[in-house]
């Protein structure tokens, strides 16, 4: 999980190329979507973190977004159900 305000842009771009960061996510809401998500692109940069994968923001404690993950976040919604 890294801090967005701790990443000079040169630094970003070049772990988004290696793809050592394949998703973002808001730490206030709690949720992770694709770099790509049109909500994700409007957030603040002091609360925008990014992950390597799936598995390390679900860890962190991380919700699916419902715009850019729509099958992951259903599947997250039914899980919370059960």
């Amino acid at each position: 999980m890294l801090l967005h305000s701790q990443l000079s842009a040169s630094t970003l771009r070049s772990k988004i190329r290696n793809q050592e960061i394949r998703l973002s996510g808001n730490k206030k809401l709690k949720i992770y979507g694709l770099l790509g998500c049109k909500s994700g692109k409007r957030m603040k940069k002091e609360n925008r973190i990014f992950f390597s994968d799936k598995a390390e923001a679900l860890q962190n404690g991380y919700r699916p977004c419902g715009h850019c993950m729509r099958e992951e976040y259903q599947q997250w919604k039914f899980d919370q159900q059960c």
